[in-house]
């Protein structure tokens, strides 16, 4: 009678398992797909792929580049004259971001949508308002380096190759944010989005090595 007992547990916990697996299985595909969807269809300005560029009959299209195709970025200003002159975010060098946070359900993020985290201080007021403790937050720029500063990776994939001016939006599945648990006020698989600002980009710390950037020891 144990051993039934125990071969049944241990089936139990193996269907458990596979279901959580496929569960997960199903929740990234659904995502991307779900992102894509959102960034070809709804948002606005309607977008298409970064490979679909050379193909469109427009001028200036705008497009999303895909990361590892989990992470989506949108750059509003990519056209701007003189863009490609300004500093390049690189693995390494030291960046400064105002951003906005926010649980993506997969539509246009309005300004009457709260972030969960943010330090724009234009949002400072309204928060206060809406309860938030002053000196919980800090509404200053966020200094990072990277590769170094332990921020989730879709942020950091989605910074490299941005330049000082940047207004960036980037959408990641749960998998580059905050994984399969629930996270403070962010629920387990959200999909996240960020708005951020490219404010600074310093290359003061590095040196180049052998065709690498290294930073320049303290």
């Amino acid at each position: 009678m144990n051993m039934t007992r125990y071969k049944l547990t241990g089936l139990l916990a193996a269907l458990l398992l596979l279901a959580g697996c496929s569960q997960e299985e199903e929740t990234l595909p659904n995502q991307r797909n779900s992102i894509v969807s959102f960034l070809t269809s709804t948002h606005a300005p309607q977008l298409i792929s970064e490979e679909a560029v050379a193909e469109s009959p427009d001028e200036n299209p705008p497009f999303y580049t895909a990361k590892g195709n989990t992470v989506y970025r949108y750059i509003s200003n990519y056209y701007d004259s003189g863009r490609a002159s300004r500093a390049e975010v690189k693995s390494g060098s030291r960046v400064s971001i105002t951003f906005r946070a926010y649980v993506f359900s997969m539509r246009n993020i309005t300004d009457s949508d709260m972030p969960f985290f943010t330090n724009d201080p234009d949002l400072e007021q309204a928060l206060y308002e809406a309860g938030l403790t002053p000196g919980v937050w800090k509404f200053e720029p966020m200094e990072l380096t990277l590769g170094q500063s332990g921020i989730i990776k879709g942020l950091e994939l989605a910074l490299l190759g941005c330049r000082q001016g940047d207004e960036v939006e980037c959408y990641m599945t749960y998998n580059m944010a905050y994984g399969d648990t629930n996270f403070a006020t962010i629920p387990r698989e959200s999909a996240v989005a960020i708005f951020f600002t490219v404010n600074g980009v310093d290359y003061s710390q590095l040196v180049l090595k052998e065709g690498a950037i290294t930073e320049i020891p303290g």
